[in-house]
This record gives C-alpha cells, sequence and structure tokens, in this order.
C-alpha cells in the first residue's frame, strides 16, 4: 500500500509539473506577473495531494514571527518540501537557490522571471556581491527572502556547517534573520516525499538581530537548528497549506 500510495503521489506531481512548466511558458510571454501566483497554487495543490494521498499533515508554528513585508527566513533543509512550503506561506516569496536549476528543461527558465535569485556556488566573490545587489533589491520590494544555510539536503538528526552567505544578507538588507527548525522524523529522498502517513513540524522561531556578528549568528541558528526542541503543541497553519 506505501508504494502504492508513493507511486500515485510521484506521477500526480511530476504529471502536474510538467503541464504547469509548460503552462508557465504560456504565462511568461502573455501574463508574466502571474506566474508566482500560479507556482503557489501548484505548490497548495501538491501539499493537499501529499496530505489526502500520503497522509503526510503539515504542523505550523511560530507564524507570528513572520512580517507581512520583507523578510529575511533561514530555513533548516531536510527535504523537496522545504522547496515547496513556503510558497504557501508567504505572499512574495524569492528563494536563493543554486545557479544550476535554472538550466533544468522546461522549469529552469520559469525560475528568474517569478522572482528567485539563483547563485553560482562557485563565483566567489563576484557571486557574492551579485546576490547582495538582488537581494537588496528583493527587500526594497517587499519580497520574503528565503535561503537555507546549511547549502543542501541534510537528513534530520545531521548536523552540518552552516554556510557564512546569510550574515551578508543580512547585513545587506538590514533583515533580522527568522531561524526556522523542521522535524519531520524522516528523511525523504531526492524524488519523493516519503511515508504512507505521519506530520511535519515546522517551527518559526523570533527573528535574530540583523546587527550580530557572523560568528554569532551562525551559531545561534545552529543551536535552533540543531538543538532546540521543535514546539508541536500549536497547529496554526491548516488553512494555508
Amino acid at each position: 500500500m506505501r508504494f502504492l500510495r508513493s507511486l500515485l503521489f510521484n506521477i500526480l506531481l511530476f504529471g502536474s509539473g510538467l503541464f504547469g512548466s509548460l503552462w508557465g511558458h504560456v504565462l511568461l510571454r502573455v501574463a508574466p506577473a502571474r506566474l508566482l501566483p500560479f507556482g503557489q497554487a501548484w505548490a497548495r495543490l501538491i501539499l493537499r495531494t501529499l496530505q489526502l494521498i500520503c497522509g503526510i499533515r503539515v504542523q505550523v508554528t511560530g507564524l507570528e514571527n513572520l512580517p507581512t513585508g520583507a523578510a529575511l527566513i533561514a530555513s533548516q533543509h531536510q527535504s523537496a518540501f522545504d522547496t515547496l512550503v513556503w510558497l504557501t506561506l508567504v505572499a512574495k516569496p524569492s528563494y536563493v537557490l543554486k545557479q544550476e536549476l535554472t538550466r533544468m528543461p522546461l522549469f529552469g527558465p520559469l525560475i528568474l522571471p517569478s522572482g528567485q535569485i539563483a547563485l553560482d556556488r562557485d563565483g566567489g566573490a563576484a557571486a557574492l556581491r551579485g546576490l547582495l545587489k538582488q537581494t537588496a533589491e528583493a527587500a526594497a520590494a517587499g519580497r520574503q527572502l528565503i535561503i537555507f544555510p546549511e547549502g543542501t539536503r541534510v537528513a534530520p538528526g545531521v548536523r552540518t556547517t552552516l554556510q557564512p552567505g546569510i550574515a551578508a544578507m543580512a547585513k545587506a538588507t538590514g533583515l533580522p534573520v527568522i531561524p526556522v527548525a523542521t522535524d519531520s522524523g524522516l528523511f525523504w529522498g531526492r524524488n519523493a516525499f516519503g511515508k504512507s502517513s505521519g506530520t511535519l513540524h515546522i517551527h518559526i522561531h523570533p527573528p535574530l538581530p540583523a546587527s550580530l556578528q557572523r560568528a554569532d549568528l551562525l551559531r545561534r541558528l545552529e543551536d535552533i537548528f540543531y538543538t532546540a526542541p521543535v514546539d508541536k503543541t500549536v497547529e496554526q497553519a491548516a488553512g494555508k497549506l
């Protein structure tokens, strides 16, 4: 039964993704401002399908820590789920993602026009300057910036060294850093979302001041990611997902 549920979900995930990418190219030509809202609607559909088919629920606490305007969100990255959920939780998300994704067939050319930010991880100082310029522009436009300081997917229970780019972004934008811890209890693979049932807990912590020194900011983020318990007592996001 678990295999059949996973198979059905993946068929719907990739099938709708293919159709959505094709429709996205139509929007890109006739109504580019609708690209992001369309992507957000698709993400809500996928998360709803995840619950109905696989029995995986999402519980979010700490929504009161998210501002309505510009924000800098530093989230753990345990699965492909993390790249979808923020499309449903904030109004104008701008993910900081690896440049390689923009070269994906069909989907890749839609990333930048939808307001996302691509980072050349091998580009050195020039890439960092470009990132800071784009993040400052996104913040000025009132967008919510989402970055994964771990730099890649990290399985639950595994600790890694955080990348320092988040500190530079906080300094460039003047925005406090909003840490987000995730407790899934399972590691979802590269292409699948996982098991037949369960709840994924997301806790949005109070913001950390942008004035923190880099080492202090990274240390406090590590403490929240890897040692702070996730609050599972209040479910606040049912109406958003």
